[in-house]
């Protein structure tokens, strides 16, 4: 059973571990105590130096046993254990009662990089509580320490090339730059800004060419073209380590050009260590070393696997093969300064943190559970949900007016779902509100009569079936308009005044690795990307009663739903929107917030318009190549205000390719927020149709004028040049659009650029 098929098991044996271990006087931290005369415990001395000394007092064993996830206590130098495997993709994951954020890519939606950082920020408080908890409750062992540690491996950088990638939903989005400018404030707000210690660590992950299928992901080899590499799977991933000084990277299963992506030359020393300067350490994905060998068939064992890990960049293995190192160095695969140049990176990890200083000189010490699921945070995390909430289509319907609603019906599958809710890699929230619970909550008193009735599963389907690892099984029952579900829910229909129906799928039907096999589902990822055809019967014979209907969809992913938008009225795009998700819906479908949020993804009108799954070439995917007419747009995204923009003036300050100013003005009766998005159009034969280089999220009271200042850098317009090897700035005419979405331009203007610039 792999590491990853543990993870429940581990906490059952913490949570039983718990209540025995709460009455033993030694915490974990007290191992770490008096050995006055080492060096590595004097705090006042350099990082480097302490860290070189503990490295120097081990054996070699002691040194292999430190270099995997579950890394053991060594008694004799006074060393806890320790479990690097934590996950806070959006919330404190799987370690108990946490806040829960909206899914990944709801908070791309915000299109808010300080509100994300303020998340992300709130994410390292309670982890910080949780872990100082654990201190106080140990010992543990080290599969028991497992999700109370301070080293998390988040954010997923990976670019949501397609659609049907079932973990695309723990990522910002198709687009590079967007994706960078999220995955940055995440990190920094992780990270915290203390010049000495981390608050906690954060871990850039998949390095850097994996997004599916999930059905062959140990064995595929990613073999982009030289120019979709360098402009499209490497800058978000640089931003991180350049910008946001990540402190670790994670590589992929894949092969990425025939090498395995946790063994690569070229993305683990070439471009992370020389090329970017990465300072901090790399760890495998779980098991990926033993796919070396195992699937990749790479090379023929074990002990060779983790030796070309090792000598290839790889410090750290999530897994057991670098057990195999001892061997390694007997057979002269690795030498003993390998090992130690990775374990000193891996420490330096634990020393930044605080974990062998006392706790007076760490700021962070002061955070306890006290911090955990608070008023606070969970207000934080309906403002999260409310921000990332996209307005698809509205023809008027929307915002309902509760003063002419008399009775209200609440249809579909997801709208008293609380697995829903939460997406995947999830916290467990303490006070969940339902899409349901929060339309009732907003009704209350007012005389409106709420009936509620699912209509239909998620998925019509028979045949095989399982659900998500760890998880709730997937729906199972077959039905269709001949199911008496069906009537139940048109009965209500017909005596409403208006139809609430709320479906999509949910991060029990799309993830990682899964047992799901169902009608447009496999593995995980999805084999067809329209909305279920069960839904659509329901929505078609739910519009035929003459009653207006507004969908809400829920999904991590884009969703095809041709007849939807061009028949109903209104939809609006929720996500997995975490634990304050029914409130944040029914704000938005009463008026009570105005949707501001923006697709970071685009949302294509079927399957067909897809190139094949596994083929890595960014040819006519996403907005920036896609020759086809979407659905909805990157960027789309509706008010219930409007907004003017005028007054363009573009400048070449020192530093930058050019600033724009822009004038936007609310012409509606609602305040609200715009998201000002600047494309560019760039000279050469290998450029995109267009591409995002910079947005600001602007808040405009109704009547009033902004001034809305953005700077475009030139790492954000350059391109690579796959015959000088290296990134430049093409000569000719630059062209910026600035407007609501990448189908939504107001105001353009022209840069020319006399010259090729090397970047």
């Amino acid at each position: 059973m792999s590491p990853r098929r543990l993870h429940h098991l581990g906490l059952a044996m913490l949570a039983l571990a718990a209540s025995a271990a709460r009455a033993q006087p030694a915490p974990a931290a007290a191992m770490v105590a008096a050995t006055p005369s080492a060096l590595y415990l004097d705090s006042a001395q350099p990082v480097d130096r302490r860290v070189a000394d503990l490295v120097g007092r081990m054996t070699l064993a002691e040194k292999i046993s430190q270099l995997v996830n579950a890394a053991p206590g060594i008694p004799r130098l006074n060393l806890p254990p320790y479990n690097y495997w934590n996950e806070a993709l959006h919330g404190v994951a799987r370690a108990g009662t946490a806040t829960v954020f909206p899914q990944t890519i709801g908070m791309a939606a915000m299109w808010d990089p300080a509100l994300l950082q303020q998340v992300a920020d709130t994410i390292a408080t309670e982890a910080r509580g949780k872990y100082h908890d654990a201190l106080q409750t140990g010992p543990w062992t080290t599969q028991q320490l497992q999700y109370y540690g301070l080293t998390f491996w988040t954010p997923n950088l990976n670019l949501f090339r397609d659609p049907r990638w079932g973990r695309g939903q723990e990522t910002y989005g198709e687009d590079t730059f967007l994706t960078g400018r999220m995955g940055v404030a995440f990190i920094e707000g992780l990270q915290g800004d203390d010049p000495h210690y981390l608050k906690a660590l954060a871990c850039a992950k998949h390095f850097a060419v994996h997004s599916g299928p999930e059905s062959t992901r140990h064995t595929f080899n990613a073999q982009p073209t030289e120019v979709d590499f360098y402009d499209n799977y490497l800058p978000h991933f640089e931003a991180a380590v350049r910008e946001a000084r990540v402190g670790c990277v994670m590589g992929a299963y894949n092969e990425v050009y025939g090498a395995s992506a946790s063994a690569s030359p070229l993305l683990l020393t070439d471009l992370l260590r020389t090329r970017w300067g990465f300072q901090g350490y790399v760890v495998s994905d779980c098991d990926a070393v033993g796919d070396i060998y195992r699937t990749h068939h790479l090379v023929p064992t074990a002990a060779a696997a983790a030796a070309l890990a090792l000598k290839a960049g790889d410090d750290l293995n999530c897994g057991t093969t670098y057990n195999s190192l001892a061997a390694a160095v007997q057979q002269g695969l690795v030498t003993a300064p390998d090992l130690d140049q990775a374990l000193r990176r891996v420490l330096t990890g634990r020393f930044r943190l605080g974990m062998f200083d006392p706790a007076d000189r760490v700021p962070f010490s002061k955070y306890t559970l006290a911090d955990v699921d608070t008023a606070a945070n969970s207000a934080l995390a309906l403002q999260a949900a409310r921000e990332s909430i996209v307005l698809l289509k509205n023809t008027g319907m929307l915002p309902l007016n509760r003063s002419k609603l008399k009775r209200l019906a609440v249809i579909g599958p997801n709208a008293d779902s609380l697995l829903m809710l939460l997406g995947n890699y999830n916290g467990t929230p303490s006070r969940p509100v339902t899409i349901l619970q929060g339309i009732r909550a907003a009704t209350a008193g007012r005389g409106i009569q709420v009936d509620y009735a699912p209509g239909c599963p998620t998925v019509a389907a028979a045949g095989p079936r399982g659900g998500r690892r760890g998880g709730a099984p997937a729906p199972t029952e077959p039905t269709g308009p001949s199911s008496p579900d069906f009537p139940a829910a048109l009965a209500l229909a017909r005596d409403a005044d208006a139809v609430i129906f709320v479906g999509g799928i949910s991060a029990q039907l799309e993830g990682e690795e899964m047992s799901v096999n169902l009608e447009g589902f496999a593995g995980g990822d999805r084999t067809r990307i329209e909305l279920p055809g069960v839904q659509t019967a329901l929505l078609q014979a739910l519009a035929a009663t003459g009653r207006p209907v507004v969908l809400v969809n829920c999904s991590g992913s884009a969703m095809a739903m041709p007849w939807e938008a061009e028949n109903l009225p209104a939809i609006v795009q929720a996500w997995y929107p975490g634990e304050n998700g029914g409130t944040a819906v029914a704000d938005i479908l009463f008026g009570d917030a105005n949707p501001a949020g923006r697709l970071p993804v685009t949302f294509y009108r079927a399957t067909t318009d897809l190139p094949a799954f596994d083929d890595y070439r960014m040819a006519n995917r996403t907005y920036r190549y896609f020759t086809g007419q979407p659905l909805y747009a990157f960027g789309h995204g509706l008010s219930y205000t409007t907004f003017q923009y005028s007054g363009l003036l573009v400048t070449r300050p020192d530093g930058r390719f050019a600033r724009i100013r822009v004038d936007v003005a609310n012409t509606g009766d609602r305040d609200g927020d715009e998201v000002v998005q600047v494309y560019a159009r760039t000279p050469g034969p290998d450029s995109p149709r267009r591409q995002l280089c910079a947005f600001r999220r602007v808040s405009v009271p109704k009547g009033k004028r902004v001034m809305v200042e953005l700077d475009v850098a030139a790492e954000a317009l350059r391109h690579w040049d796959p015959v000088k090897k290296a990134y430049a700035l093409a000569a000719g005419v630059y062209e910026f659009e600035i407007g609501a979405a990448s189908d939504d331009i107001r105001v353009t203007a022209q840069v020319p650029l006399a010259a090729e610039q090397s970047l």
